[in-house]
């Protein structure tokens, strides 16, 4: 691990999308896709009940990532991603200073059965994907 200022800037977020990607592109080519992510957190509360809660999460990716994002996912896409926290700042039309905070992602899995879009399955639920490299004849050990 390299040695820094002493910060770390690490999200890792598995989720489903609320929308399909936006894909833009910069006046200089540069892909950009953004998204909202949701991911829930689920809890008995004190007299058992089972309560929920959904977080939204504003995404971000860029160049090939972004293009692989925009071609592959879907609203209700269930996806792994890793990236960092970054918040901007911008002006409105009313000159009033605006913050957004948002995930800059920099990898991510596509998660559930092997050719949905959507995801509809968690990964725990799909049945293995055993390749031919993974058969037992080709384990070194």
């Amino acid at each position: 691990m390299s040695r820094g200022r002493g910060t770390v800037n690490k999200v890792i977020l598995v989720g489903r999308l609320g929308a399909d990607p936006q894909l833009k592109y910069t006046p200089s080519g540069r892909a950009n896709a953004s998204f909202s992510l949701a991911t829930n957190a689920v809890w008995k509360d004190q007299e058992g009940n089972q309560q929920e809660r959904t977080d939204w999460h504003r995404i971000t990716a860029w160049g090939k990532l972004a293009e692989i994002m925009g071609e592959y996912l879907k609203k209700g896409s269930y996806v792994y991603l890793e990236g960092r926290i970054q918040t901007r700042t911008y002006e409105d039309n009313n000159n009033v200073k605006k913050w957004i905070t948002e995930v800059v992602v920099s990898d991510m899995e596509m998660l559930g059965k092997k050719g949905d879009n959507r995801g509809s399955a968690p990964a725990e639920d799909a049945p293995p994907d055993f390749s031919e490299s993974s058969e037992p004849d080709d384990v070194p050990f």
